[in-house]
C-alpha cells in the first residue's frame, strides 16, 4: 500500500489530511524558546490571535526537526508493510530534510523492501497547498505512484504563487528572500511582489507602492502568466488579512469570470513566522513559475 505524507508548512489542516489519505507532519515554530507543533500542541489553529501576537511585537523563530522524529513518522508505515511518498515544501528553504535523509538511511537498512518516493513542491504555503491538494486527487482517483510521479515532474514548475507582506521585518530577519530591502520598504510604504522560483526560494520580483497597487500587481500576475487557470485551483493565501484576500478574489471574478474554483486559505503559523501578519498571496497554474 502506498501512503502519503505531507506537513503543516504546506497549510493543510488535519482535517483536509484526512479527506485526501495524508498523514501530516508538524513542522515547529518557537516563542521565547519554547517550541509549539501545530496540531499536536493545538487542535485548530487561530490564526488570528497568532498574527495579532506578531503584530504586537512577536518574532518567531523556526527550527529543523529531527532525525528521530522523522523516524517516529515513517517506521510505523514501513514495518507494516507501505510505501511511503512524502509530498514536502521546498528543500532549498530549509536544512530539516538533511535529518530526514539521515532517518532514511537509517530505515532502508532496516526495510531494504520498502520504498520511499518524495515530490518537493518548490514551495511553501500556498503555492504547497495547491500542489498537495493535486495529488491528493489524484491519489483518491487511484493513480499510481508512477503516474503521480509523472505529473509532479511536469507540473509542479507550473504552478506558481505571487505575493507580498506589509511589515518586512519578519523577512528581514529570516533573510529567506533575494534581493529585499526590507527597511526601506516598510518605511516607505513600498511592498516587494515575491514570487518562489524553479529552485524553490523565494525573490523579489519588483515593488508596488500601497497595497491597493500590490493587489492589482497580483490579479495582473495571474492575467500575464495563467494557463488554464479554470481547469485548477486558483488559492489565496493570507496572514489575517482575510478582508484584503477577498479583494483579491472579487478582482479575479471580475476579470476572470465566475468558473474559477477560489480557495482562500490562511497560512499556517510556521511560515507565517517569516513573512508577518497582512501578507496575501494567489497562487495560479501558469505557463512557467
Amino acid at each position: 500500500m502506498l501512503v502519503l505524507f505531507t506537513d503543516t508548512d504546506t497549510d493543510i489542516t488535519p482535517e483536509q489530511a484526512k479527506e485526501y489519505g495524508y498523514h501530516l507532519i508538524s513542522m515547529p515554530y518557537a516563542v521565547d524558546g519554547k517550541a509549539t507543533y501545530p496540531y499536536v500542541d493545538f487542535e485548530k489553529f487561530d490564526g488570528h490571535a497568532f498574527y495579532n501576537m506578531l503584530r504586537e511585537g512577536t518574532l518567531p523563530s523556526t527550527s529543523a526537526i529531527s532525525s528521530g522524529q522523522y523516524r517516529e513518522y515513517f517506521e510505523p508505515h514501513f514495518k507494516n508493510g507501505d510505501d511511503i511518498l512524502y509530498v514536502h515544501f521546498s528543500a532549498a528553504m530549509t536544512m530539516t530534510f538533511n535529518e530526514m535523509d539521515i532517518a532514511l538511511a537509517e530505515l532502508r537498512k532496516e526495510y531494504p523492501e520498502r520504498k520511499f518516493y518524495s515530490i518537493d513542491t518548490k514551495g511553501i504555503t500556498t503555492l504547497s497547498y495547491n500542489i498537495v491538494l493535486e495529488i491528493g486527487d489524484m491519489y483518491k482517483a487511484g493513480k499510481s505512484v508512477d503516474e503521480i510521479l509523472e505529473w509532479a515532474k511536469n507540473e509542479v514548475d507550473h504552478f506558481t504563487v505571487y505575493f507580498f507582506a506589509d511589515d518586512l521585518k519578519f523577512f528581514k530577519r529570516s533573510g529567506r528572500v533575494s534581493g529585499l530591502a526590507a527597511t526601506m520598504g516598510t518605511l516607505i510604504g513600498v511592498r516587494p511582489i515575491i514570487y518562489m522560483n524553479d529552485e524553490g526560494k523565494m525573490v523579489s520580483v519588483g515593488k508596488e507602492r500601497g497595497r491597493a497597487n500590490a493587489m492589482d500587481r497580483l490579479v495582473n500576475m495571474v492575467e500575464q502568466l495563467g494557463d488554464h487557470i479554470e481547469d485548477h485551483r486558483i488559492v489565496i493565501g493570507h496572514t489575517d488579512a482575510p478582508e484584503l484576500a477577498e479583494e483579491v478574489r472579487n478582482s479575479l471574478i471580475a476579470k476572470f469570470g465566475n468558473n474559477l474554483r477560489i480557495e482562500t486559505q490562511i497560512v499556517n503559523p510556521t511560515a507565517g513566522s517569516h513573512c508577518g501578519p497582512n501578507a496575501v498571496g494567489v497562487c495560479f497554474h501558469a505557463i512557467h513559475r
